[in-house]
């Protein structure tokens, strides 16, 4: 009796073991389990995140405490929640204007508040001290989505969305991370991956004098094979992307005014590559070369149009965090095949005696108009 009765035992315990986890599958318990593992899980990457929003506000609060700044934790403060509003787009009548109106109005107003703030640091250093803020600035963000994404899973039991979120937290912590880095380079003012445009513009520009031309924007006017080469690039050794578009619409304007037409426009930028290829690898196309919302980018491609120039791309491939961290052997390496490769659109594509623009989009901090290097 007792040998027959083990079998029916463990049967017994087997089917009630089996009822159990069918009853705990039907109520949900795995899933709310897994969304416990996966909110532990981005928790644990959100405190990182937070460290490093909280390091970068205190790095750029330091920094701009150095430079004479009055009541900085103030300032950093407005900017930390300073927001721009895309103008609307259900109308794009005119939209390009009004983006680019707003995006004057916005940096207009940062650099008031810098000036303001440190009155006593010269243009370069402020300009670093903004562009801190903007990296404090987009950390900060950067923590307080994936936060707000992490607590309204957990508030609606949304698992497909805490899910997503968890399998996105390496790529999103690389991106931190990518600026957390690039904040000491900015704070030290060396040249990062993104100014190799702005390299370019200076090594073809050679001993030739620099002229502004538009805001934080400066041109210089060169010969390279007989041709007459006007260079573009932002003014440096501060931070600053300038206005290369409006630059170049007003330079070819001004020229065609004088019976003086362009025969050639020439964009280079640094371009994000694909995994897989070489970091400073160079290549050529057609269109504008650069990372603009819009306003800009619309320039080149308007005064082309409007006056029938061609125009040429050379990129500088790199990755996102090469592009906003100091300039590496090999970024640099791929400035200058980029201006041979230039050189060689001058020289196949126009003729002795035509003239030609060149614009080298990018950062230029840095890279000032008398040298590639001021720490």
């Amino acid at each position: 009796m007792a040998q027959s009765s083990l079998p029916d035992w463990i049967s017994a315990i087997s089917q009630l073991a089996f009822l159990l986890i069918f009853l705990l599958l039907f109520l949900g318990v795995n899933q709310r389990f897994q969304i416990y593992m996966w909110s532990r899980d981005i928790r644990a990457k959100l405190v990182v995140l937070e460290n490093m929003a909280s390091e970068s506000r205190k790095k750029t609060l330091d920094f701009m405490l150095k430079s004479r700044a009055k009541d900085p934790s103030k300032l950093l403060d407005k900017i930390m929640d300073f927001f721009l509003i895309e103008p609307v787009s259900i109308e794009p009548t005119d939209i390009i204007r009004r983006m680019d109106h707003l995006f004057t109005v916005r940096r207009i107003r940062f650099r008031s508040e810098f000036e303001k703030a440190m009155p006593e640091a010269d243009r370069v250093i402020r300009s670093r001290a903004e562009t801190a803020a903007e990296i404090a600035s987009a950390l900060n963000w950067i923590y307080k989505v994936v936060r707000h994404i992490l607590l309204t899973g957990e508030k609606t039991r949304n698992w497909i969305l805490i899910m997503q979120l968890q399998l996105i937290m390496p790529q999103i912590l690389r991106i931190a991370e990518a600026y957390r880095r690039a904040l000491n380079d900015f704070i030290k003012g060396v040249p990062i991956g993104d100014s190799a445009g702005p390299i370019v513009a200076l090594r073809l520009a050679g001993e030739a004098k620099w002229k502004y031309i538009e805001d934080e924007t400066v041109v210089a006017e060169t010969n390279i094979e007989n041709r007459r080469v006007y260079v573009i690039k932002a003014d440096g050794p501060g931070s600053s992307v300038g206005r290369p578009g409006a630059a170049t619409e007003k330079l070819i304007e001004e020229l065609v005014e004088k019976g003086e037409k362009p025969s050639l426009i020439i964009t280079v930028d640094a371009a994000l590559k694909m995994e897989g290829e070489e970091t400073g690898s160079v290549a050529e196309g057609v269109g504008a070369a650069i990372g603009d919302p819009g306003p800009e980018k619309i320039r080149f491609e308007g005064i082309s149009a409007k006056y029938g120039i061609p125009l040429r791309a050379v990129i500088v491939k790199m990755g996102l965090e090469e592009a906003i961290k100091a300039m590496d052997k090999k970024i640099y390496e791929g400035s200058l095949k980029a201006v041979d490769r230039v050189l060689e659109l001058i020289k196949n594509e126009t003729k002795p005696g035509d003239i030609v623009v060149v614009i080298g989009v990018g950062n230029t901090i840095g890279v000032g108009q008398e040298g590639e290097h001021h720490g």
